[in-house]
């Protein structure tokens, strides 16, 4: 009789550790990430990266800023210049 209790008991320690760290187990007693949460998508090239996009999209910003500045400043001083021509015509 206590043989058979021994061999019931070894089964059902078996079958208890086969639920709990057997194939299925993180689905039944949850994992360290949740089930709905997404992996971020792998990034095969430079073109899906988002930071080396949005890095383009700024510098080309910051050059077509730096362009406009030149651009107004070039503006300023030509009307300067003319300015000076327009005081030294009138003196």
């Amino acid at each position: 009789m206590g043989r058979l209790i021994l061999l019931l008991l070894i089964v059902l320690a078996v079958w208890l550790l086969w639920r709990a760290f057997g194939p299925g187990s993180s689905e039944r007693y949850g994992s360290l990430r949740p089930k709905n949460a997404q992996q971020p998508p792998a990034i095969k090239g430079p073109d899906d990266d988002e930071e080396f996009l949005w890095n383009i999209e700024k510098n080309r910003f910051k050059e077509r800023r730096a362009k406009e500045e030149a651009e107004r400043r070039a503006k300023e001083e030509e009307e300067r210049r003319l300015r000076r021509e327009e005081r030294r015509e009138e003196d």
